[in-house]
């Protein structure tokens, strides 16, 4: 790189610059007033130039960018510099440019049209824009930083009127920038670019990929904001220079603002210099989002000029204005006004003649949107005008710009023919002037038999024969080779006098007929049935006007054109609406116009009068693509023909990414909707609300024909419930009810048919409390039906309600309303329809003594008189199963688990099953997201099974690894799990493939008997990557100590390892079980009363959170070598929300042991519980409880009298962190090791990120001991035992696949999720699929303050059963509903102090708005070496945790 660089004046020049020095490879298109400006720089060559001169229009050229030896493979950076005028002609192929490393820079002069470069934000580009000559090298240089970051193009426009020179000091500078390592740490193109599809190598025929909706997703466009401000944080940090989305100069406190990007910005810059107005200009013109805006517009001001530079007259409203208003939601519009104004041209001598004109407007009662600054000279005049309706010209716009000069209209306005505007005068008029071209093609066939094909002329007519039947051939190079024809057949060819005579027929139109949605009433009669049958090549546009909002108000039905067309099958077909994308709209016409046959274009444009607002129509149209009502899509019948995949493409941006959602979520299911059809309502009722009134109607029914012959009072009882104690009580109440003579019928209120309320003579409803204040899922459907009904009588209507919530979950007085919601807003519901309360409102509190018991039964005593039943006691039924009583009998394990497997009518087990199958290390799920909707179609939820697997020690050999990545592509959902306990987690794994699975597991001498259930679970170890010898022994004593407490049932094999001839076989090399035998010696048949859990730690790490388990051994180690441990007990993580009973718990300290003395230690701590354990109360059943029952002295002396030995004093020891250390080391024996990081142990492939195919290529390369995997307790993996030689190999498979990237910040190293959302069925919040965007949002400001690198432990779970341990982590989010959290802080850092509740009952934004302002707390007040959770506790913000039972003490009062 030069040390020395000389100045320059211009801004392209300056952007030049930074473009050669930056780039591999630099084009310049297609202007020598670029070439010359480029050749300003230094050491830039004019031969240099010279040879990369290409045409834009010749896309071979174009790509020619990058070396021909394995293009695009090596993700060499390239520049290309254009003007702004051909990017319109590029539209068709700039988008295979997206996903490659490219810098376009785009000159932007006086003759440039914004609407333009407005096309590149439809195709997804990220767009910078520079004023002057400073900003076009600065944020050239961001540009290039940017591309070399994420191998993905960027645009780049730059303009100037006027610029200073640029020194070669700043530029130098700024160059540092481009290869700062500091840069890398940034982004990683899979979380910025998550819906780029493909990386391949684009060719000529490849089809433009784009999302014409809303260019990229939500999250995908924040991430693109929040990293080019990251750039721009560093470039002020190098130069002092700031730049901000958006650039404010002028009165911040004014209420009228101009907003002006584009050439002439600086003209208005100088003019408003001083004045009482605000100048806005943006930096980032894509992407636009809402909130950047909100936020930089003061909230003084009422109305924006909006100014949009032209390069001629056009449609209504601008590319600028529409960008603003379409990235608000459609029911959320900004709050100031915009106003619209076609900006062409300005110069310094008019220019306050134009800021009178545009204030003038602006300031005035009802300003005119589309008002015109300036004039364009006569002879840029836009020729071929056709008179359309005021609005609808923007179609006609857009068929201006495909076809240009060779646009005919055949039913335009201008012709002054009788009826020449209907559509099917010009079908007439197209069908005439095609039979007549056809004779002067058939002339011309004639001619060529008579001339030769080798003749001159002969050649010519060959040549327009052959270029007029390819579609291919633009409509410009086909009217060329037509100019030469007819110069050949004019210079005298014998016999052409015919054809020249009609030579104008020669030429290729573009025909269109442009019809209003009259054509929808009447396929017969209208041209649309005769435009498809001809096989004419005829274009129709037909422009549907109704506004989405009166939608309902249609009198007469219309019929579906898209779809009569696409079922004809002949015709190209396309759904579009200018004002949700421009570029599909353009994209779409070119199709129409290049396809050699009918084509309909059905185009949306709503409005009620042609005055309509622009915020009207952009409105409109907004909610009627996203909604689906209006689905925007692109169907080629030629490319059906030829089965390809794309002949269908689906441009509905939001649409596409609902479907791939769902697809995902769905995993093997092929259940393919439109998210809104348009089903005939009578179809529609037949098989959606039919289907659901015959499944209720046949549910009572059926409850009938079996209380035939009963003649009591009938009673029917109605729940709602989500974790089934709702419908345990309905039931109770049903046999209790039965027991006295009544005639009860119980149903979830979901089976019942609403229609039949007003008869019932006695309704009874009981219903739990859901998420915020919401009904259970089992009652959403008839609480919507119940609501919204106008003519329920229900006078006749005897009825009750009994609620069941916690007056605790939400202890914020302003959610006191969420309190037994569902039973409140029925029962209020139920006297407004006339019904008659039986008894008041029943409302059971968890918080009261017996819980909702306490409540219920003072209202069920209450309830027997009311329904004429006797209050006497009566023989109750039996308590309802335990899971000691399932335990107990289930004959060690067994159940029903075989005869439910064998059952194909369900794929669940029952509810005993489920418990028991814990034990065999399998828990029953189904898909979350896909409950209500299997629902609504009458199926049962979509069950699948989640397979842990017991891994002592948490490590696997390579072949292990291959055979998991084997078992989660063939029968689970394509993904593993590494959990927090340092195993693999297979998930959506169907019942029928469960025993292929458990056997495929046990192939590779793995099992997962006791990885769950109240048994003792995995044994975790850290890590050590650095101490092998060490580990090594470690493992051994794990793997020993899991046998040693590993139960002894033969049900595990009898289930799951019989092989063809229903033989057993060994389990795997862990499990030593006597087959014979049929006892359990330690546990006996009901196990323990809780989970049990051992983790082991080496000082100083804490990787494994010592302090969380049951058993915490802490490894000594004196003179490197292992001499025994420090033991803890009684640690655990789960509590329940609100109840104070329940609380998080560390370790308490029993005493050091000598290492041969570990098993059996550990044996009679677990027998303790075993024997004392609480077997009544689940809740209060783990260790943790019976420690502080007894007291830990208690607790130990007892440990002690049965092991007949004493806990020696704990030896010292420090730990100095619980979080993984990523990267490369070597360990006292010379093997290499990597850390990778896995965020939140998710192990899949993207298309960005191939994760799980590249560890299976390094897996394949590590087999037969040349190497080892070892699971982290923080979910992420180490690859070990790595020779020297083999260490180049592995390096380069881990950087092919991305795997070695470890250059995330400190706190999402620091990072750890549950599952959550979809498969938990615990799970109250998202969790793991959040987590990952959530941190995104608080690294912005951690960048900011200076944090980036800064270790903080952030752990969140969607239940506060705690499996990620967040109640140990410095930040913690624990879910409580929906998208709400509390939030907990105040942690240890290494992992030994619990944190502390800060805020109750949180949602995101607020999350945000208390972290930040802390952790700015923390960069500024800290002291050296203080980690946050310590600087928190220290400052006041949150008190210490010191034990588990003061958890819940010092709370602070405004949580």
């Amino acid at each position: 790189m030069p040390s020395q660089i000389g100045s320059v004046n211009s801004a392209l020049s300056a952007a030049a610059r930074v473009a050669y020095q930056a780039s591999a490879s630099l084009v310049v298109v297609n202007s020598a007033d670029l070439a010359a400006a480029v050749e300003q720089v230094d050491d830039l060559r004019r031969s240099d130039v010279g040879s990369l001169l290409k045409d834009l229009r010749k896309p071979q050229n174009l790509l020619k960018v990058f070396p021909s030896a394995e293009p695009f493979a090596t993700l060499q950076l390239a520049s290309i510099i254009v003007p702004g005028s051909l990017l319109l002609e590029g539209l068709a192929y700039l988008p295979r440019l997206l996903a490659l490393p490219v810098v376009i820079h785009v000159w932007f002069d006086k003759k440039s049209d914004i609407h333009d470069l407005y096309l590149l934000k439809d195709l997804g580009f990220p767009i910078l824009y520079s004023y002057d000559a400073q900003d076009a090298q600065d944020l050239a240089t961001v540009a290039h930083s940017y591309s070399l970051s994420t191998n993905k193009a960027i645009v780049h426009a730059i303009s100037e009127y006027g610029s200073a020179p640029v020194s070669f000091e700043d530029h130098r500078l700024l160059l540092e920038l481009i290869s700062s390592v500091e840069l890398q740490t940034f982004a990683k193109p899979v979380e910025l670019y998550a819906s780029v599809e493909s990386n391949e190598e684009p060719t000529e025929s490849s089809e433009t990929t784009s999302d014409p909706e809303t260019s990229v997703d939500v999250s995908t466009a924040e991430k693109q904001e929040t990293f080019l401000k990251q750039l721009f944080t560093l470039v002020k940090s190098i130069t002092g220079r700031a730049y901000e989305v958006y650039d404010l100069s002028g009165d911040k406190s004014s209420e009228w603002a101009i907003l002006a990007p584009g050439y002439y910005s600086n003209v208005f810059s100088e003019a408003l210099s001083g004045s009482s107005f605000l100048l806005i200009r943006p930096r980032i013109l894509s992407p636009v989002r809402s909130e950047s805006l909100a936020q930089a517009i003061p909230s003084t001001v009422k109305r924006i000029a909006v100014l949009e530079q032209a390069s001629e007259l056009r449609r209504r409203w601008g590319p600028v204005l529409i960008s603003i208003l379409s990235a608000f939601n459609s029911d959320k519009f900004p709050s100031f006004e915009l106003v619209d104004y076609l900006l062409l041209g300005v110069q310094p001598n008019t220019v306050d003649q134009a800021l009178k004109k545009i204030f003038a407007n602006l300031t005035s009662e009802h300003p005119v949107q589309g008002t015109t600054i300036g004039e364009l000279n006569a002879a840029e005049e836009p020729q071929n005008q056709y008179a359309q309706p005021n609005l609808e010209q923007v179609y006609t716009k857009v068929l201006q710009q495909a076809a240009g000069s060779h646009l005919n209209i055949v039913n335009s306005h201008s012709d002054t023919a009788y009826g020449a505007s209907r559509p099917e005068f010009g079908l007439g008029k197209y069908l005439k002037h095609s039979q007549t071209r056809q004779s002067v093609i058939t002339d011309l066939q004639n001619l060529l038999s008579k001339v030769g094909a080798l003749s001159a002329i002969g050649k010519d007519v060959s040549s327009w024969l052959t270029s007029d039947k390819d579609a291919s051939i633009s409509l410009d190079e086909h009217a060329k080779i037509t100019d030469q024809l007819i110069d050949s057949l004019s210079a005298g060819a014998a016999g052409a006098d015919s054809i020249l005579a009609k030579k104008e027929y020669l030429y290729r139109k573009a025909f269109w007929i442009i019809s209003s949605d009259i054509w929808a009433y009447d396929f017969g009669t209208s041209g649309v049935h005769h435009a498809l049958s001809s096989g004419a090549d005829i274009n129709i546009l037909v422009v549907e006007s109704a506004p989405y909002s009166k939608r309902h108000e249609v009198n007469v039905p219309k019929k579906d054109i898209a779809l009569y067309a696409l079922n004809y099958g002949n015709a190209y077909t396309a759904s579009v609406a200018v004002y949700s994308s421009y570029t599909q709209t353009l994209q779409a016409i070119h199709e129409a116009q290049q396809y050699r046959g009918p084509s309909i274009v059905v185009a949306y444009l709503p409005y009620t009068e042609p005055t309509d607002s622009a915020i009207s129509v952009v409105r409109e149209t907004k909610c009627a693509v996203d909604s689906g009502y209006w689905p925007l899509f692109r169907w080629d019948p030629i490319a059906d023909d030829q089965n390809k995949d794309d002949a269908f493409k689906l441009d509905s941006g939001k649409l596409r990414r609902e479907l791939q959602e769902f697809l995902d979520r769905s995993n093997r299911l092929t259940e393919l909707s439109k998210r809104l059809p348009d089903i005939n309502p009578v179809v529609s009722h037949s098989y959606g609300g039919e289907i659901r009134t015959r499944q209720q109607r046949e549910a009572k029914d059926s409850v009938l024909k079996l209380l035939e012959g009963l003649i009591g009072p009938p009673v029917t009882i109605l729940f709602a419930s989500d974790g089934g104690t709702a419908e345990s009580v309905a039931k109770r109440l049903g046999r209790r009810s039965k027991a006295r003579g009544l005639t009860p019928i119980v149903l979830a209120m979901d089976e019942y048919p609403i229609e039949d309320l007003p008869q019932e003579q006695n309704v009874i409803f009981i219903t739990s409390t859901a998420g915020q204040g919401e009904i259970p899922q089992n009652g959403r459907a008839f609480w919507e039906s119940f609501k919204g009904s106008t003519d329920l009588d229900l006078s006749l209507v005897n009825f009750a309600v009994f609620g069941m919530g916690d007056s605790h979950y939400w202890p914020r007085k302003e959610d006191e309303i969420y309190y037994n919601k569902p039973s409140k807003d029925i029962n209020a519901k139920l006297v407004l329809y006339g019904g008659k309360e039986l008894v008041p409102l029943g409302l059971g509190d968890d918080q009261d003594p017996d819980g909702y018991e306490t409540a219920y039964r003072e209202w069920e005593q209450a309830l027997w008189p009311k329904l004429g039943a006797s209050t006497d006691a009566v023989i109750d039924e039996p308590p309802p199963l335990t899971n000691e009583d399932i335990k107990l009998a289930s004959n060690y394990l067994r159940g029903t688990i075989l005869e439910g497997l064998a059952d194909e009518t369900t794929g669940a087990i029952s509810a005993s099953d489920q418990q028991l199958t814990k034990f065999h290390g399998t828990y029953l799920q189904d898909d979350r997201d896909l409950r209500e909707e299997r629902k609504a179609q009458g199926l049962e939820p979509a069950y699948a099974f989640m397979i842990r697997v017991r891994l002592p020690g948490c490590v696997a050999t390579p072949e292990q690894w291959l055979q998991m990545h084997k078992l989660a592509d063939e029968t689970g959902n394509h993904t593993m799990k590494i959990t927090t306990r340092g195993t693999f987690q297979l998930h959506g794994v169907l019942k029928r493939n469960m025993k292929r699975t458990m056997k495929g597991i046990n192939a590779v001498l793995l099992d997962t008997i006791a990885a769950c259930g109240d048994v003792n679970r995995n044994v975790t170890l850290s890590a050590l990557p650095t101490h092998s010898k060490l580990q090594s022994e470690l493992l051994a004593m794990c793997k020993d100590l899991s046998q040693h407490l590993l139960p002894r049932t033969k049900a595990y094999h009898e289930i799951w390892l019989t092989d063809e001839n229903d033989t057993k076989i060994k389990a795997s090399g862990n499990v030593d079980v006597d087959l014979n035998e049929d006892e359990e010696p330690f546990y006996g048949k009901t196990y323990l009363p809780r989970k049990f859990k051992i983790s082991v730690c080496v000082p100083p790490y804490n990787d494994t959170d010592v302090y969380a388990h049951d058993i915490g051994l802490i490894a000594i180690v004196e003179d490197g070598k292992l001499v025994g441990y420090n033991v803890l007990a009684g640690g655990g993580m789960g509590t329940t929300h609100s109840n104070t009973k329940t609380y998080p718990r560390t370790g308490s300290m029993m005493g050091y042991i000598v290492k041969e003395d570990v098993k059996i230690a550990c044996e009679k701590i677990c027998e303790i519980q075993r024997d004392n354990g609480d077997r009544k109360n689940r809740k209060h059943a783990r260790l943790k409880y019976t420690i502080d029952d007894l007291g830990v002295d208690k607790f130990k002396s007892m440990v002690e009298e049965s092991w007949g030995k004493k806990f020696l004093e704990p030896k010292p020891f420090k730990l100095e962190s619980n979080i993984d250390h990523f990267g490369w080391v070597k360990d006292e024996l010379g093997f290499n090791h990597f850390t990778m990081f896995i965020e939140n142990g998710r192990v899949e492939d993207t298309p960005d990120f191939q994760m799980k195919a590249g560890l299976k290529v390094l897996a394949e390369a590590l087999c037969n001991g040349r190497g080892e995997f070892r699971l982290t307790a923080n979910q992420h993996l180490v690859i070990s035992n790595i020779s020297d030689e083999d260490l180049p190999g592995v390096k380069k498979i881990l950087a092919d696949y991305k795997l070695d990237n470890i250059k995330h910040t400190g706190l999402r190293l620091g990072s750890a999720a549950c599952v959550g959302f979809p498969t938990c069925g615990l799970a109250m919040a998202e969790s793991e699929r959040y987590l990952p965007e959530f941190l995104s949002k608080l690294e912005n400001s951690l960048e900011e303050y200076g944090l980036r690198h800064d270790s903080v432990t952030l752990r969140m779970t969607g239940c506060p059963n705690g499996c990620a341990r967040p109640f140990l982590s410095e930040v913690a989010l624990v879910g409580k509903a929906p998208g709400t959290y509390n939030l907990l802080l105040g942690g240890g850092y290494y992992g030994e102090r619990l944190n502390k509740i800060f805020r109750y009952s949180v949602n995101e934004e607020q999350i945000l708005d208390i972290l930040k302002p802390l952790f700015k707390r923390w960069a500024l007040e800290r002291n050296d070496g203080e980690h946050f959770g310590d600087f928190l506790i220290r400052s006041g913000v949150i008190a210490p945790t010191v034990s588990g039972k003061q958890f819940y003490e010092n709370i602070p009062i405004e949580a």
